[in-house]
């Protein structure tokens, strides 16, 4: 008998009929054997409509006062779904996350955990029933609620699974698992039977939208196996793990996309120390992250400092620099929010060189022009022009053949 963590996400539980279907889930599994815990979202949409709610009475809610409305959302969810398991013979008790004691910092809308209390969950499981708790939220050490930002559900799951030693955390959502790159793009796109934390929180951040980066950070700090399952299909899903040292490794297990791009350069600074310091402190400053920076030195003394930031971000940041570049005696600054980014993720990266080489080949070969380059141990991605992030994507994973499983040997 195993102790399970199931979370399941707003399409999962969008309504009546999909959360009875859940009920039939859970009590399957704990038909098996194992002992569950339940973790779920608000139904898909609600914490949107609050958030609509909110903005028809003030345009500025109070961050404190936004966190207790959108908390109602997963209220809701747990309830309806205790219910549902109740009706099925399965005993089951709903949870908010501040009765659970899911403790937080005092960030209001983008909390962070810092313990949980599992001792009613621990007694609940002891007497036979499944524990269903609210996703996505805490307390602070006054008894405020709190909200831990979007996709916190998935954290929660993760931080209970690492609090009680669970064998397992089961994310399900509307896709059957990892795959080597977005199946809209490319068709023949495989799902991965397994992946490192270190390569999914790679993909995570690099575009990926299966999981929330924060709940693979938590899931390889505390060592807890993840898997991707489908609540529509059944199938074994994509286990994220910790890498085993006789674990077959392909090249490259997956290709990672960002649309949400933009480029800003200051041209023509003068070459001297404290230049970078001089463009990217106000811009940090202004809470603006920065993601790629390249800088281009000329004959003449000067140089060219490009780097890239979100989409949304751009037209600020811009006109900070704006601002800084006569300081600097730059020439001007000039942006471009017509890129996008793509990367290849791999831990077999490490023993194997030429994957750069190879990937800037394929590019090279549809005619297809790299503007900015960023490596790290795991990972190499390029920025393209936007028109041709489809053809990039399919040229990249017809080049490292990722529709193949991999060889023994690859």
């Amino acid at each position: 008998m195993a102790l399970i963590v199931q979370k399941y996400g707003g399409t999962s539980v969008a309504n009546p009929e999909r959360i009875e279907h859940v009920a039939g889930k859970v009590a399957a599994t704990r038909a098996q054997g194992h002992d569950v815990v339940v973790v779920v979202s608000a139904m898909a949409g609600e914490t949107d409509r609050l958030i609509g709610l909110a903005k028809e009475i003030t345009p500025r809610p109070s961050p404190r006062e936004l966190d207790v409305l959108l908390s109602t959302g997963e209220q809701v969810t747990i309830a309806l779904l205790s219910m549902a398991l109740e009706k099925r013979g399965v005993p089951a008790r709903s949870y908010t996350g501040g009765q659970v004691r899911i403790l937080t910092d005092n960030a209001h809308n983008k909390a962070r955990i810092l313990e949980i209390d599992d001792a009613r969950v621990r007694a609940d499981l002891e007497a036979g029933r499944v524990v269903v708790v609210a996703g996505f939220q805490g307390v602070d050490r006054e008894g405020n609620i709190t909200t831990l930002g979007r996709g916190g559900s998935d954290t929660t799951a993760v931080a209970l699974a690492a609090a009680l030693g669970a064998d397992e955390c089961q994310i399900f959502t509307d896709v059957d698992g990892v795959y080597t790159t977005d199946p809209r793009v490319v068709p023949e796109a495989r799902r991965l039977d397994r992946i490192t934390f270190e390569e999914m929180l790679e993909l995570a951040s690099l575009g990926s939208k299966v999981l929330q980066i924060r709940s693979v950070e938590f899931a390889g700090k505390y060592r807890v196996p993840l898997r991707v399952l489908s609540t529509f299909q059944e199938g074994p899903g994509t286990l994220i793990t910790y890498e085993e040292p006789d674990m077959e490794q392909p090249l490259i297990s997956g290709i990672a996309f960002n649309r949400d791009e933009a480029k800003l350069t200051v041209l023509g600074v003068p070459d001297r120390p404290g230049i970078a310091a001089g463009i990217l402190g106000p811009i940090s400053e202004a809470n603006i992250e920065v993601d790629m920076i390249v800088q281009n030195v000329a004959e003449d003394g000067t140089t060219d400092f490009t780097f890239t930031v979100h989409r949304n971000d751009f037209e600020r940041a811009r006109e900070i620099l704006e601002q800084v570049a006569p300081k600097l005696g730059a020439r001007g600054v000039d942006g471009d929010t017509r890129i996008v980014k793509v990367s290849l993720v791999g831990v077999g990266m490490r023993s194997h060189a030429g994957i750069a080489s190879r990937m800037f080949a394929a590019l090279a070969r549809e005619n297809i022009n790299i503007q900015m380059i960023s490596t790290s141990e795991i990972k190499i991605s390029v920025v393209v022009d936007e028109r041709y992030l489809e053809l990039a994507v399919r040229t990249l994973h017809d080049a490292f053949e990722l529709s193949e499983p991999p060889r023994e040997g690859d």
